[in-house]
């Protein structure tokens, strides 16, 4: 199974491996050389037919359910920034909280999809647009990387930013999405 990423602003796609998967909502331990990590919320869906250079008009066809989570990258080692391949790869930073949601619920204009750090929101979308940001990047990624039945494609809601700095400590991470919980876990230091 691969978890296909699609960057925020960005045309292309990289696969982050299935030991980044966590869906279980436990704590985050940080190692003792990671002073940093970083974070974008994002909307995922589980694709439901393989494919490879999908057309726009049939990408509604490839994916069966959708969740909201968000991805957690190294930010700092030791004082020095990290590459994009390896900030993504650290164990259990892909948060993918299941059970998935139905595709209609993109349809309720209610529907909001709400992060919050310490409890304090940092983070708040509704539905519109999301559809579309989810097919073209079905559309996109299909180009350079096989789809699989059972694949995870993620799609960055945002630029990713600072979420917990080992200056400032431990922190709790969380969601919500249709005033459900989507994930809620410690960031310790």
């Amino acid at each position: 199974m691969n978890i296909v990423v699609k960057p925020y602003g960005s045309s292309h796609s990289y696969c982050r491996p299935d030991t980044s998967w966590e869906r279980e909502n436990r704590d985050l331990y940080t190692p003792d050389r990671i002073e940093r990590w970083d974070w974008a919320p994002i909307v995922f869906v589980r694709i439901s037919k393989a494919g490879k250079c999908v057309g726009r008009k049939f990408a509604s066809r490839y994916y069966d359910a959708i969740g909201f989570g968000a991805l957690l990258y190294i930010g700092k080692i030791e004082g020095e920034a990290v590459d994009a391949a390896a900030s993504s790869c650290a164990d259990h930073t892909s948060v993918l909280p299941f059970p998935l949601y139905n595709i209609a619920v993109l349809e309720g204009a209610d529907n909001v999809f709400t992060v919050r750090r310490n409890g304090n929101q940092i983070y708040s979308t509704d539905c519109s647009g999301i559809q579309d940001a989810i097919e073209e990047a079905i559309c996109r990624s299909s180009e350079f990387i096989s789809l699989r039945t059972g694949d995870i494609l993620a799609v960055e809601l945002a630029p990713t930013e600072a979420l917990a700095d080992r200056s400032e400590g431990d922190i709790h991470f969380s969601a919500s999405f249709c005033e459900n919980e989507a994930f809620g876990f410690k960031i310790l230091f």
